[in-house]
């Protein structure tokens, strides 16, 4: 047990590894090579995990979407049923903040998953595992919306994964560069636009 555990540990260190060049770098920056630098290994221990550059990628696109969906995970949707007005934003927005780069570990994610994205676009092995992470976070949010009697909660998602997309641009790259504060603010307005429809009573956006 406790060699499987080291070499457990030991993989997911590269894998930390090659998501601190992704940020750094992007993915044309990315080397086996440079992965074992910045990791402290050889590059014969790296290829013990990773037997070329392609498994890298693979795997740091996979545990990309591993560690997001375990984080959305955590809020069951029976924690929703019932609340109303101002508590239902609350646990919207705790909920898709979860998606959001608050904080420097979501920020490098947002950044590895944005890389990922793009490269998906002329690159096909990358596909199924964005599409499959783009798919559980519609059916969740989704699921959420249903929940909080949201009317069509399919189109509502659609709008709301589009604010989430756009958000995640503005906080990582210089185009936007928007702030925790200013991306959370943007995000309340839209999770109380979503929620004020069909609900009387319910404050102004």
């Amino acid at each position: 047990m406790p060699t499987r555990i080291d070499l457990e540990q030991r993989r997911s260190e590269v894998i930390e590894a090659a998501f601190r060049l992704l940020a750094a770098e992007g993915i044309t920056g990315l080397s086996l090579r440079k992965v074992a630098a910045e990791s402290g290994l050889n590059i014969g221990s790296v290829r013990h995990y990773f037997d070329d550059h392609r498994n890298l990628l693979v795997a740091a696109v996979t545990e990309v979407g591993d560690r997001m969906g375990k984080r959305l995970t955590r809020y069951s949707t029976d924690m929703l049923v019932g609340l109303d007005n101002e508590s239902a934003a609350d646990a919207l927005q705790d909920l898709v903040e979860e998606l959001l780069p608050l904080d420097n570990e979501r920020r490098v994610e947002s950044i590895v998953l944005i890389e990922f994205i793009v490269a998906a676009r002329v690159n096909p092995i990358f596909r199924p595992v964005t599409e499959k992470m783009a798919a559980d976070m519609r059916e969740v949010i989704t699921h959420a919306l249903e929940v909080l009697d949201v009317p069509e909660p399919a189109e509502e998602a659609e709008r709301l994964i589009a604010v989430v997309g756009g958000l995640i641009l503005d906080a990582v790259t210089p185009h936007g560069s928007l702030d925790d504060e200013r991306v959370r603010r943007t995000l309340r307005a839209h999770v109380r636009s979503v929620l004020v429809a069909g609900r009387d009573g319910y404050p102004p956006a």
